[in-house]
């Protein structure tokens, strides 16, 4: 299945190809960067630390809502990876978490956010590399 191309931040959603339960190949067409990925990671703006806790001792008040991240690069390839962050509706159509790379189907987007994802797809890379890091 392809994703469908949209306006978004003046360009458009990049078509990605949906294989099972992952999407094999990388949104930019390069890896992301770990190291950005974990800035995002821990941003309370609109990312994964306010639902998610993880090995993040520096960080008080880690969110409870959804499962600790520790272990998710063992736990999930980045095919996977990359997909549950694209659109986590897939795995539970009853979930919480945003899809942050979709655009169609979506009934209760604020109107600021109408049009946009809510990341990039660097930003969706550099997330996927740093949980990618995460083993146990």
């Amino acid at each position: 299945m392809l994703a469908l191309a949209c306006p978004a931040w003046g360009q458009e959603l990049k078509p990605y190809i949906i294989s099972g339960d992952s999407i094999q190949e990388s949104l930019t067409g390069m890896p992301g960067d770990p190291v950005r990925g974990r800035v995002l990671v821990l941003d309370r703006t609109n990312t994964c630390i306010l639902c998610h806790s993880g090995p993040f001792p520096e960080e008080r008040f880690q969110g409870d809502l959804a499962p600790n991240l520790s272990g998710a690069g063992s736990r999930w390839t980045t095919g996977q990876l990359r997909l549950r962050l694209v659109d986590a509706s897939r795995f539970n159509r009853e979930t919480i978490m945003p899809s942050y790379y979709r655009l169609d189907g979506l009934d209760r987007v604020a109107t600021n956010w109408r049009g946009k994802p809510i990341l990039s797809d660097e930003q969706i890379e550099d997330i996927v590399a740093y949980l990618a890091t995460l083993r146990e």
